[in-house]
């Protein structure tokens, strides 16, 4: 049942099968989970992410995605390392926010929310300061919508030898990217995101050789990702405390369902044209976008409000009622809205939104 569909960078609409995955329960010491279920996904991750998966590994961690992004920096980065974090948005913000947290020696290059990360300037602040050691950035800021030029900046972090560390939250599975062509040693994500699957568990996939050194650098029990690898690698899919067993079960049935559809290339045609339609018919009724065209991602857009008399709970509210959900905007400097693009939505979901929109208009 779908009172209202979902139009957030996640949690976001699932389909009526990965609900239904959840209906089972499991056991967390039974091979058919361990092995069966955790240990697939694992592998599965790693052949997502990259073309040499023999060069990687998966560890998956209970909690949201920010989990996973603290459990990285808190288990990678030393005492004696220096970590550049280029942030053109809150979750890029939030990444200083927790080197601060643990002490760590950082950096944060700050850059406009409505501005993409400049490979230029992380280039010359390296050439500046050969004392870092790691350089971590977004790859699609969903504070706005941006989509940051990681290409460009892998090419310039692994030129000057830095460990790269990507939060690929909300682009992972519905954005090629290869981690291996890239030079990407740490890349993070979540299961509620172009997954398609539901809030519990975020993952990092991991360059092996890397982490193989990360034992005993974690400040955090419960957040310490190499402690946390080495179970899943001994157990053979073994999680260290309690795993969320329905919510991993949803993601392999999420899985399925993109291997289904054609793989992320298939999923990322989906959400652009998702996407396209959004705009085109936002643009038709009056309404601008926050970003230029050439930075913006398929996966959230952000929407000035169209006039100072704009009331975003009170348009939220009748668009509820009409069946759809969309999110506030996040930046400072504007007053915006986002609507997400990705999830179990299609073409035809938006043009329905946007005849619910020039509806409430008429009103």
């Amino acid at each position: 049942m779908r009172p209202y569909l979902l139009l957030t960078p996640g949690p976001l609409t699932t389909s009526e099968t990965v609900k239904q995955a959840m209906m089972s329960d499991w056991c967390t010491w039974d091979e058919d989970y361990n092995v069966g279920i955790v240990e697939v996904i694992r592998k599965e991750l790693v052949e997502l992410a990259c073309s040499r998966p023999e060069e990687y590994t998966a560890v998956l961690m209970q909690g949201s995605g920010s989990f996973c992004v603290e459990a990285t920096l808190g288990s990678v980065i030393c005492p004696e390392d220096h970590l550049l974090v280029a942030a053109n948005g809150a979750y890029g913000k939030r990444m200083g926010v927790i080197a601060e947290y643990y002490h760590l020696n950082c950096h944060v290059m700050k850059f406009e929310e409505t501005q993409a990360v400049d490979p230029a300037q992380i280039e010359a602040y390296l050439q500046a300061h050969p004392e870092v050691t790691h350089v971590s950035v977004v790859h699609c800021e969903t504070t706005t919508g941006v989509l940051n030029p990681i290409e460009e900046i892998a090419r310039i972090v692994k030129k000057h030898h830095k460990v790269l560390i990507v939060d690929a939250m909300s682009s992972f599975g519905g954005v090629p990217i290869d981690m291996a062509a890239l030079g990407i040693d740490f890349m993070i994500s979540s299961a509620n995101k172009c997954i398609q699957g539901v809030p519990g568990f975020g993952f990092i996939i991991a360059r092996r050789s890397l982490l193989e050194q990360c034992k005993g650098v974690a400040r955090s029990l419960s957040l310490d990702l190499y402690d946390q690898w080495e179970t899943m690698e001994k157990g053979h899919g073994k999680w260290r405390f309690t795993s969320p067993t329905h919510v991993v079960r949803a993601f392999m049935q999420a899985m399925n369902e993109l291997k289904e559809e054609g793989g992320v290339a298939a999923r990322h045609a989906r959400y652009c044209e998702n996407h396209r339609v959004l705009v085109e018919g936002m643009r038709s009724l009056g309404f601008k976008t926050l970003l230029p065209d050439e930075e913006q991602s398929p996966v959230i857009t952000s929407f000035y409000y169209p006039n100072a008399e704009f009331n975003f709970k009170d348009f939220y509210t009748k668009l509820k009622a009409k069946g759809f959900v969309i999110y506030p905007g996040k930046i400072s400097q504007a007053d915006t809205f986002r609507i997400g693009n990705i999830g179990d939505v299609h073409p035809d979901d938006f043009r329905l939104l946007i005849e619910a929109i020039k509806e409430i208009q008429l009103q």
